[in-house]
């Protein structure tokens, strides 16, 4: 390795976080092992955007008349390109190797044609130095498929070139990043009502004006890479550069992220590069014959072997592995227009013990110790920098549970590099509660702890449930709020009952709570927003393959006399509300009040004040709530509101006056070291919260949802292309795909001529 000759005894990060100097030499270690790296391939390669570019080098493509196949395959003593163009003999196709184990062959066009067909399917066959032949799907395949008329048919590898006249053409721009993501996770399979597996023109058509009439601002998409075992949710990929099948093909998933891009939506990716599947027949495995680390994408003996995944480990080291990972990276942002990527699995990465059987406390020496990969860690300052580079406004989202210093600051400072972390801890904490204790038993400052409990300076996206929480074995939180009661008590044409009422009111409330407090983004998975009942359960033996929980069951949303609806408003109305006032990407996050008898938590986020009242039965009528500016402020939005399954309990015009709390500048004379303070009705199991209003125009900011009570609905059936946006009361030519009728909430000013 070339040393690069640069000091980097005082990174930046040290300037944030003291602590971090004590590991100093970790830190000068790792920064160097990647300034290292990256010169290597900057003398060799060109530098990393060149190099990044291995999907025009490797596999199948046409250059210069000809088409050019390469395969890094250094365990191989013979190979050949087969396929349907040679009717699978490939006599008359061997490959040649070079000195780095890269086997390759050129085969000159037939009357002016490629020798590959479009659409055809081709394999890889090598004898290995055991003796025996064997074939392979192409490790750079764009393509895969498997007749689906027989029970576990293997993939064939498809050579994916269509005529200029089948290629899908980009028609729109990348929207603009937004301050703050507010993440709609999606399975595209699992996406329809119908028992089956969902298309990505099916997802584009159907669910994606879903989302936008929800007011997310980001899609993104699960089980994207090929993976033959459709149980595995799409995390033991087989295929890394090919489109999922199941779905369609690669020009239907490039409509699905243009189609996202018209309505004003960004889409993430969920890449799995933490480790692969242990497929041999058609996947990245099946290239392990029993050769050396060196000569494998993956590490050898226990090193290389998740034993909790069942699935191999990545080798980071290797001047290949990095090609081939790196390229993957740019391969989906550049042909497919992704926005950014969630990275899976960041936890068994950045450990030689993947976190298996290991708690973390917090210690900084449980972080930067031998027992942490700085090959992988420096893959991923590679991938970062990479990303942002190619890509200023990509958004890079970490799956890592361990809560690693760092993680989430620029590789330039010495992090490494990712936008955002998950908010793991969250999720259990509910899951918890909801599971082993009673209401009245739950901790008001825990909850608050759990949602703050973040670095300062590291971006964490909050989430209350995600997929993770609803598949087999475990149920949504709706559903684990009224279990059966979901089956007979959800018709708005008859009272609702106790654990009905109890259920929505907590759904609202533990959903909004976690978006206004746990971080700096906030992710929800498909279904949930309006309280999808049961659990998520993929086809297989154990269920005999059925579909059933294998969907997303629209209809229950979608019934006007269902209580489906008022959960679904409400989520429309906290996104618009967040997309108003911007309170996400706020620094100001204040907690005034966190009472334990009165189940009372006040804080304040941007320009709201929020006040969640999780007691069972208590309505506290003059409760004195602490606030910074002093004024006039009116009720933003109201989980209690009819329109949202509530009772209709809190006044929406009515005026709270602030009053002075002690001495100016002097917090322990003031209310809960608030300055100012004024009094709400806080009903039982509600949220509320509360905007100032502007004093010199006596009108509410027009361009959100839901404000001063004042709702203000409108049912929507536009076309795809073409229709109106209703805004902040005025009417626009601004195009607006919402697709499905339903509410949109609207914030209109309080001066109703619109003046």
């Amino acid at each position: 390795m070339v040393t690069v000759v640069e000091e980097v005894d005082h990174l930046p990060i040290y300037d944030l976080d003291p602590k971090l100097e004590e590991f100093k030499d970790h830190f000068n270690y790792r920064i160097k092992r990647y300034l290292d790296q990256k010169c290597l391939i900057e003398k060799h390669e060109g530098g990393l955007e060149e190099f990044s570019k291995g999907y025009l080098k490797f596999g199948i493509n046409t250059v210069d008349g000809a088409t050019i196949y390469r395969e890094w395959a250094p365990a191989a003593q013979e190979a050949q390109l087969i396929g349907e163009f040679n009717n699978w003999n490939g006599a008359k196709h061997k490959m040649e190797k070079d000195k780095f184990g890269i086997w390759s062959i050129k085969i000159s066009h037939v009357n002016g044609k490629p020798a590959i067909p479009h659409n055809s399917k081709v394999k890889f066959r090598f004898r290995h130095g055991g003796g025996a032949w064997v074939d392979r799907i192409p490790a750079w395949i764009r393509y895969a498929t498997f007749d689906a008329s027989k029970f576990g048919a293997p993939y064939d590898g498809v050579h994916w070139d269509p005529p200029a006249c089948e290629r899908y053409v980009f028609k729109h721009p990348r929207p603009p990043k937004p301050d703050a993501p507010r993440i709609y996770e999606a399975h595209v399979g699992m996406s329809g009502e119908e028992p089956e597996v969902s298309t990505y023109r099916e997802f584009a058509d159907n669910v994606l004006p879903r989302i936008r009439a929800n007011n997310y601002n980001t899609v993104q998409l699960m089980a994207i890479m090929e993976h033959s075992y459709y149980a595995s949710f799409g995390y033991h990929v087989t295929n890394f550069f090919a489109v999922s099948s199941r779905s369609g093909t690669p020009e239907d998933l490039k409509y699905l992220v243009d189609k996202a891009h018209s309505l004003g939506l960004r889409v993430l990716m969920d890449v799995v590069h933490s480790h692969a599947s242990n497929n041999v027949t058609d996947g990245l495995n099946g290239y392990d014959v029993g050769q050396n680390t060196h000569e494998s994408y993956f590490h050898t003996g226990d090193r290389g072997y998740h034993k909790l995944w069942d699935s191999r480990l990545f080798n980071y080291a290797n001047w290949e592995v990095l090609r081939f990972l790196l390229s993957n990276l740019r391969y989906w942002m550049d042909e497919f227009m992704f926005d950014g990527f969630r990275f899976d699995g960041v936890t068994s990465m950045l450990y030689h013990h993947h976190g298996i059987n290991k708690g973390f406390t917090g210690n900084y020496k449980e972080y930067f110790s031998l027992d942490t990969d700085v090959d992988a860690i420096v893959y991923m300052m590679l991938a970062n920098h990479l990303m942002h580079k190619l890509l200023p406004e990509a958004t890079i989202v970490a799956e890592d549970v361990s809560g690693m210093p760092v993680l989430c600051r620029p590789v330039d400072e010495g992090g490494v590099g990712f936008d955002f972390r998950l908010a793991m801890a969250i999720p259990d904490r509910w899951i918890d509660y909801l599971k082993n204790k009673e209401d009245r038993k739950w901790s008001m400052s825990e909850i608050v702890q759990t949602l703050t409990n973040r670095r300062y300076t590291e971006k964490c996206i909050a989430y209350a449930e995600s997929h993770d929480q609803s598949i087999v074995g475990d149920k949504t939180i709706a559903f684990l709020l009224m279990d059966k009661e979901m089956y007979t008590g959800m018709s708005d044409l008859q009272p609702a009952s106790p654990t009905i009422n109890r259920g929505i009111a907590l759904q609202k409330m533990i959903h909004f709570i976690t978006m206004a407090l746990g971080g700096d983004g906030y992710l929800n998975f498909m279904g949930n927003e309006f309280g999808h009942p049961e659990w998520i359960d993929f086809p297989r033996e154990g269920n005999n393959w059925s579909y059933d929980k294998c969907r997303r069951q629209w209809s229950l949303v979608d019934t006007d006399h269902l209580r489906y609806k008022y959960m679904n408003a409400f989520d429309q109305a906290m996104n618009a509300l967040e997309e108003e006032f911007s309170f996400l990407s706020s620094s100001k996050q204040i907690v005034s009040d966190m009472n334990e008898k009165d189940k009372v938590i006040v804080f304040e986020r941007g320009d709201l004040v929020f006040v969640f009242n999780f007691h069972p039965n208590k309505t506290y009528k003059g409760y004195k709530v602490g606030c910074d500016l002093p004024g006039k402020y009116r009720v933003a939005l109201d989980s209690d509101a009819l329109v949202f399954g509530g009772h209709g309990r809190v006044g929406h015009d009515v005026d709270h006056f602030t009053s002075p709390e002690g001495m100016p500048g002097v917090p322990e004379t003031n209310f809960n070291n608030r300055p100012n303070s004024f009094k709400v009705l806080s009903p039982p199991r509600t949220c509320v919260a509360y905007y100032r209003v502007d004093e010199d125009h006596e009108e509410l900011r027009r361009g959100g949802a839901v404000a001063s009570g004042k709702i203000v609905t409108e049912y929507i059936d536009v076309e795809a292309t073409s229709g109106e946006t209703i805004s902040g009361g005025w009417k626009g030519s601004e195009k607006d795909d919402c697709g499905k009728k339903g509410m949109k909430f609207v914030f209109r000013s309080s001066d109703e001529d619109c003046k």
